[in-house]
């Protein structure tokens, strides 16, 4: 759906980025071409504007120390992404919650 309704709103000609982890297969999802790693996907009219797709994961390690500074001296604040704050013990039964996609699970901090 994503993916449609970017090809929707990118002018003709426009280039569409898609940066992230995209698992070949989700067993947690009710869609079943998701289920298999698939999308309904409409090549048609990504075709027709002469869109272009780039993909790949973000470089997490070129940005690690440059954000973790920006936090520290408090220049940004990325709380307001943060959904649950755990304590170490409790991290398996979080990450559990994360993985089923479960209401209101976004973003985790564990505290040792």
């Amino acid at each position: 759906m994503t993916l449609n309704r970017l090809v929707d709103s990118v002018r003709f000609t426009g280039h569409i980025g898609v940066v992230g982890i995209f698992l070949p297969q989700d067993s947690n999802t009710p869609d079943k071409l998701e289920q298999e790693g698939k999308i309904a996907f409409d090549m048609g009219k990504f075709w027709f504007k002469g869109q272009k797709v780039g993909t790949g994961q973000a470089n997490v390690k070129h940005y690690n120390r440059q954000l973790r500074d920006l936090i520290h001296e408090g220049r940004t604040k990325p709380s307001w992404i943060v959904s649950h704050q755990l304590s170490l013990d409790e991290a398996p039964s979080g990450y559990q919650h994360f993985d089923a996609r479960d209401d209101g699970w976004t973003k985790v901090v564990l505290h040792p």
